[in-house]
């Protein structure tokens, strides 16, 4: 097979072949770093002939751009898919029911773990990447919908710069996840109760003056 030749396995299609890189992608990111990451890694992970990445994922900014967006849609599922929503809009809804709602979402996210340790690992590989850098930050295909997600859960908890707490909310969630996963709450005995670190976040904003 020349390197302009896809590795046509029966019964997948293009779109299923690049999910599969994306995936294998995650996982080399996740367990090696960033600086891993080439089209070759991806086809021995894949188990493919050389040069078969490469035919669906020409550049290297392209396969980080394959696995930045497949990140987003996980996590797009992940919040469509959970209840946070309806219970922080449902009517009489508390803080604690807010942040236990928030702390079940997390529980959801962190169980795809290398999915977040593959956007940490891009998030500082990528630091003095502007460019790059900025589709995992401020320019992720999910951070709109995930702020309007936290805007939603200040917003209910009387924040009366409910921009400002929403970015707070995300640094605590996303806190959370780090130490969880990378940091010293990979030791169950050491991690922080989501929940409570959450509810203490919300009630620590300053209330809307009357």
């Amino acid at each position: 097979m020349t390197r302009n030749e896809p590795d046509n396995r029966p019964g997948e299609a293009a779109s299923d072949r690049r999910a599969s890189i994306a995936d294998a992608a995650i996982r080399i990111v996740a367990r090696e770093g960033l600086r891993s990451l080439t089209h070759r890694a991806v086809d021995r992970e894949l188990d493919l002939p050389t040069g078969s990445t490469s035919y669906y994922v020409r550049t290297r900014k392209q396969l980080i751009e394959l696995v930045v967006h497949r990140l987003a849609n996980r996590t797009r599922a992940d919040l469509s898919a959970s209840p946070a929503s309806a219970v922080v809009e449902r009517e009489g809804a508390t803080v604690t029911d807010a942040a236990g709602a928030l702390a079940a979402l997390l529980e959801r996210i962190a169980a795809r773990s290398d999915d977040q340790l593959a956007r940490f690992a891009l998030a500082v590989d990528l630091h003095s990447d502007r460019e790059l850098h900025r589709f995992i930050t401020n320019s992720s295909p999910i951070r709109e919908q995930m702020l309007a997600g936290a805007r939603a859960v200040v917003s209910a908890a009387g924040a009366p710069d409910v921009d400002e707490a929403a970015r707070g909310l995300l640094v605590v969630v996303d806190g959370l996840l780090f130490d969880r996963l990378a940091g010293s709450g990979v030791d169950s005995g050491h991690r922080a109760d989501p929940a409570t670190v959450i509810a203490a976040y919300l009630r620590g904003l300053p209330a809307t003056a009357s």
